[in-house]
């Protein structure tokens, strides 16, 4: 059975067209599940509102330092050809499988009053835990991950001779990476910023861990929908609602902005 055969498509289309009904039924349940008039009082509510603003701010804000502190970062792996990247690659990979809860834990005990950590920041006369800062910790520590490796991937996929050339008209290594590498590579550093973005904003595990619950100061839009989950349904899923629709749309987005290739060209590699 040739890969390109109707035998073959069928059994994948019809295995990927099941997938997608896996990955959407949930949503389309929870859709079918809040009414409008509902929805919207709820999200009139001023706890939703605090929840909302907070984490758009907090998400926003770790997504720029995930980025400024990143792009050097894949920049480095993109470039770096000792072992110690390669570990440094596998150790990027760690918040990716940790649990959440157990990354939170980790954040506390490194940056909490009795941390590692902990007596620094005393002395300096302020404390992480369970502040808005340590939202933004635990968001930026999730969503590094994402990014760097979508960058350092992305810049391994342009051409080493066009930054050959770069080099050998006197260009600055600094100038061959922002004129060639970032304007080459913007697909996958956008992808890679959309994607540690949104796992920020949906970041549950370590923010209540590290962060706690506290309505009007830590309290996400995820916590906002665990903390309303025991006492009001349909406060819950208008939360949730809002936190699909706003995370779903910028995903969307970017998707039908990124050029993804539809399909294999195999008239590229024909001489």
């Amino acid at each position: 059975m040739s890969w390109r055969g109707p035998g073959w498509r069928g059994v994948a289309g019809g295995v990927a067209g099941l997938a997608a009904g896996f990955m959407l039924l949930p949503v389309v349940a929870m859709l079918l599940a809040v009414r409008p008039a509902v929805l919207l009082n709820k999200l009139a509510n001023m706890v939703v509102r605090e929840a909302l603003v907070l984490s758009l701010i907090t998400s926003i804000t770790a997504v720029l330092i995930v980025v400024i502190a990143g792009l050097p970062v894949s920049w480095w792996l993109f470039t770096a050809r000792s072992r110690l990247a390669r570990w440094f690659e596998a150790v990027l990979v760690l918040p990716l499988v940790l649990p959440p809860t157990v990354a939170g834990l980790g954040l506390l005990l490194a940056f909490g009053r009795a941390g590692l950590l902990g007596g620094a920041f005393t002395a300096l006369g302020f404390s992480l835990p369970f502040t808005p800062a340590a939202v933004i910790i635990a968001q930026v520590f999730v969503g590094f991950p994402f990014f760097v490796l979508a960058a350092a991937a992305g810049l391994r996929g342009i051409d080493p001779q066009l930054l050959e050339i770069g080099s050998t008209l006197g260009t600055s290594d600094f100038g061959v990476f922002r004129r060639i590498a970032l304007p080459l590579a913007a697909p996958s550093l956008l992808a890679g910023a959309v994607m540690a973005w949104a796992r920020g904003l949906g970041e549950f595990g370590a923010t209540i861990t590290f962060a706690g619950n506290l309505p009007g100061k830590t309290q996400t839009m995820p916590l906002a929908v665990y903390a309303a989950l025991q006492q009001d349904l349909d406060a819950a899923l208008a939360v949730a609602v809002l936190l699909l629709a706003i995370s779903g749309g910028v995903l969307l987005a970017v998707r039908g902005w990124i050029p993804f290739p539809s399909r294999i060209d195999a008239g590229r590699t024909a001489p």
